[in-house]
């Protein structure tokens, strides 16, 4: 006998025979090359975003979550929804930034696991001197920036940021280029910006920090020999580029229209008042970037990361610790 539905949220729901509703069963996908955000260990899905599903899960009777592993490509490619997305394998993927431009036509967000922190920057290569071969003060006319396909920020989002250290948003005389078809995208913008064909890689701020800080931990399915050399050959000579989010890391990113979000966002929100959000973020070292509650220390005590500063906030010399102040200006 067929099972008895109704209808939540644009989403067909489970019923029994007595027409109460039965848990919702959910299938959020991730990659696992995206640390700390979504990585896996021993074959199976870890990470801030697996770990906030299954909380969820473990106090939300009305939702069954499931978290998989896929590829970003079938959440998410530069032309709009991957295939897992399209064609319902997948109810939702995780961890993806709400930006603006191009993923509002074809996706629906839900409400942020992170605060709007996920700002973007531009990595340089750095000359023998330690300098950056494109300075902070640069307008872009005339280089060549690479983005990192199927990933935020999207290429059309240097559009919508600014100079950090001159306030102005760039020159549309860039060439920009997408990195696409590799299995670790972000890698092969690099290879770019070592290679030559690349002047400057747009990109998360914190991405070279995250995948530094995975190889010093024993990661090997990272090029660490490239980006060991983070803060030595190449580093951010901008940072805290906000102006192309709507809101910050999601816990869902689903098809337009699905009804998905709307069965997530009232367990996501009674969640992220609880100890056990607070617990998880400490876990992956965001208190300063999570959504803070009763249980989180005062603000005062919370240090903001470099990633998240803009450009004109490093007080440091240099750009040994990957992330230089602004340089080449007056």
């Amino acid at each position: 006998m067929l099972q008895k539905t109704s209808t939540i949220g644009g989403k067909m729901q489970p019923t029994d025979e007595a027409g109460a509703h039965k848990a919702v069963k959910l299938r959020l996908g991730q990659d696992v090359n995206y640390p700390p955000y979504a990585s896996s260990e021993g074959g199976k899905p870890t990470g801030f975003g697996h770990d906030i599903a299954i909380g969820m899960n473990n106090m939300c009777p009305d939702l069954d979550i499931e978290v998989v592993i896929t590829e970003w490509s079938d959440c998410w490619t530069p032309d709009g929804l991957g295939k897992g997305l399209e064609d319902g394998t997948l109810d939702a993927c995780m961890t993806y930034t709400h930006t603006k431009g191009v993923r509002n036509d074809f996706a629906d967000f839900s409400h942020g696991i992170l605060n709007v922190n996920k700002a973007a920057g531009l990595l340089t290569m750095l000359d023998e001197n330690g300098a950056p071969k494109v300075n902070g003060h640069d307008d872009l006319k005339g280089k060549t920036v690479v983005d990192v396909a199927g990933w935020a920020p999207t290429a059309d989002g240097l559009d919508f940021v600014e100079n950090k250290c001159t306030g102005d948003n760039y020159d549309s005389g860039y060439n920009l280029l997408m990195a696409n078809g590799a299995a670790n995208n972000n890698e092969l913008a690099l290879d770019w910006l070592y290679n030559g064909t690349a002047d400057a890689m747009f990109v998360y701020a914190d991405q070279a920090y995250n995948y530094k800080k995975k190889c010093q931990q024993g990661d090997v399915a990272l090029d660490c020999l490239k980006w060991n050399e983070f803060g030595k050959k190449f580093a951010y000579v901008q940072t805290g580029q906000f102006g192309y989010v709507n809101n910050g890391t999601t816990l869902g990113l689903a098809k337009k229209g699905s009804g998905v979000i709307e069965l997530l966002n009232p367990c996501l929100d009674q969640f992220m008042t609880t100890k056990e959000y607070f617990e998880v973020c400490n876990k992956y070292d965001m208190l300063d970037t999570c959504y803070r509650n009763e249980f989180f220390p005062q603000a005062s005590e919370i240090v903001l990361k470099d990633y998240n500063k803009p450009t004109g906030e490093h007080d440091h010399a240099g750009c040994s610790t990957g992330y230089c102040p602004c340089t080449g200006g007056p």
